[in-house]
């Protein structure tokens, strides 16, 4: 299944009341419902906000998120997205990996501009892993994107038998396509439930049934198994 993190915050707070049972993402750029959602949540999801800080220019202050994090990782169903910055090499996304106090309750990020060999090095040592869209492969579904997702993929499942568990930041609308995506996020509800006939509600009954894959197929096979899947043979 492909849990959807929706984001936060979701006003006015009232909202809240019709969306128990979800799984929610809260972002240390703006934590403000953090304990509401763990009131009423299924699980939760611990953003770094390094998107956010970046896109705004502020300095990351990673001690502060650290003890932020520790305050919520006590619930079983809550993990953390380790620390990264958007635009540098591996070399300091992986010094601010050694430096992550919390283990296994969180999940490195890997951007989509590094080197394919260090996303398939960190699924073979973190139980999670979360894709970053990022330098040329910024727009998500766009055809470049699309072709290095699918090079990531297949050299995933070339390394792993079961279909490692990865998180696809800012992904919501890869929901229901060829990737095999264990959990995506996006901030969708919370920006556009109050336009014209939408409710958060029914926005998030629209996305949570949106199921991905469960293993990776190649698009020419993916083709042939849809025609299957429709009745039409081969």
């Amino acid at each position: 299944m492909t849990i959807h993190y929706h984001g936060t915050p979701i006003t006015p707070s009232r909202v809240y009341a019709e969306l128990g049972g979800r799984h929610f993402c809260v972002s240390f750029a703006n934590p403000r419902d953090v304990e509401r959602v763990h009131r009423i949540g299924q699980s939760v999801m611990l953003d770094n906000g390094a998107y956010s800080l970046w896109r705004s220019g502020r300095a990351t202050k990673w001690p502060e998120y650290y003890a932020w994090a520790d305050s919520w990782l006590d619930y079983p169903t809550t993990w953390a997205v380790i620390p990264d910055v958007i635009g540098t090499g591996a070399e300091e996304q992986d010094a601010l990996l050694r430096e992550w106090p919390f283990g296994e309750k969180g999940a490195p990020v890997w951007h989509m501009d590094e080197p394919i060999d260090r996303l398939v090095k960190l699924t073979d040592t973190w139980p999670r892993v979360c894709i970053g869209s990022s330098g040329v492969y910024a727009v998500v579904l766009s055809d470049r994107w699309t072709r290095r997702m699918d090079s990531a993929w297949e050299a995933m499942s070339a390394r792993h038998r079961r279909t490692p568990v990865i998180h696809m930041l800012r992904g919501m609308q890869c929901s229901g396509r060829r990737w095999p995506f264990a959990s995506v996020d996006s901030t969708d509800v919370a920006r556009n439930h109050n336009c014209p006939h939408n409710s958060a509600r029914r926005m998030m009954d629209r996305w949570d049934p949106s199921q991905c894959r469960p293993l990776w197929t190649p698009p020419d096979r993916q083709i042939e198994l849809d025609i299957c899947e429709a009745g039409g043979g081969l």
